[in-house]
């Protein structure tokens, strides 16, 4: 499974500029759309495409696998 480290690029952002990001303001600066961030943060499994994925690195100033991460299935576990 594709785990999105969303939340914690935004605490990162709002502990460097000691201020709180908002999800309207990330939106607003990437033009991904609100809903498509709260998916993101809130839905296990939600599916996006690379240009999402490169717009949130942008403005992160990340690299990709510090916004997503592969998790192995339980099953794959086993």
């Amino acid at each position: 499974m594709i785990r999105f480290r969303l939340a914690e690029q935004i605490e990162k952002l709002q502990f460097k500029q000691s201020r709180r990001i908002t999800i309207q303001e990330v939106a607003e600066s990437t033009g991904v759309n609100r809903m498509t961030l709260s998916k993101i943060l809130n839905h296990k499994g939600h599916s996006t495409g690379t240009d999402t994925l490169d717009r949130l690195c942008t403005y992160f100033g990340c690299r990709i696998e510090d916004l997503v991460e592969h998790v192995p299935d339980e099953l794959d576990a086993a």
